[in-house]
């Protein structure tokens, strides 16, 4: 067993990360973790700007492919900001995708900065035409009736409601029911930037921001 794994037998992100490597947390792996933080609060603070929309001008010249990009292993770094700016949660995700052809299975599992994990599983199906300006629908434990989304350009959006566990300090854990309205920007043809406007009772409540990359 790993000497690096904390003694309580909980992984937090930095041991995660290192596990998952091989590796052990070594000064060029924090490293590129921070980066990756690093870049995720600078995305953060442009997201205060205002809200995306398919009239914003294309970020790269990437034709933005769902299904190819998620199809495979990734790993995504991600935290959740609330709307005063203060960091609240973050964590590593990792990403198995399957598409064959119909559908687009994805496994998400993930581990937060306390060492807790958790485990989404989404099916989407292509609903809208196979060239330019796709749409999509999806299904999660979870979520509550089918997310949709459209590809167009370098981005995609995706919106749904879900019901979220958050860990009580003391007792079962509790469900939170909140709107995700997720815009994804393909960076590169192996990097990707998400941001997810995050709303409880239509107010906004805060912000989830992502970086995926393949690997």
């Amino acid at each position: 067993m790993a000497h690096w794994v904390e003694q309580e037998g909980r992984a937090g992100i930095m041991d995660y990360v290192a596990i998952r490597s091989g590796h052990p947390p070594t000064r060029g792996l924090r490293i590129l973790v921070m980066k990756h933080i690093t870049l995720i609060a600078f995305a953060a603070l442009a997201a205060c700007t205002g809200k995306p929309s398919f009239n914003d001008a294309s970020l790269s010249d990437v034709q933005f492919d769902l299904e190819s990009f998620f199809d495979g292993d990734l790993i995504a770094y991600g935290q959740f900001q609330d709307v005063l700016g203060t960091v609240r949660r973050s964590f590593v995700v990792t990403i198995g995708g399957d598409w064959d052809g119909e559908r687009l299975r994805l496994v998400e599992d993930f581990v937060y900065e306390d060492g807790s994990v958790e485990q989404r599983i989404w099916t989407l199906v292509k609903t809208g035409p196979v060239t330019a300006d796709q749409t999509w629908e999806g299904t999660a434990p979870g979520v509550i009736g089918i997310a949709v989304g459209q590809e167009q350009g370098d981005r995609f959006n995706w919106q749904y409601q879900i019901d979220l566990p958050v860990p009580a300090a003391d007792g079962p854990t509790e469900t939170l029911r909140v709107s995700f309205d997720d815009w994804m920007w393909q960076q590169t043809h192996d990097r990707l930037l998400n941001i997810a406007y995050v709303k409880r009772f239509g107010l906004d409540i805060g912000q989830v921001v992502i970086s995926f990359e393949k690997q």
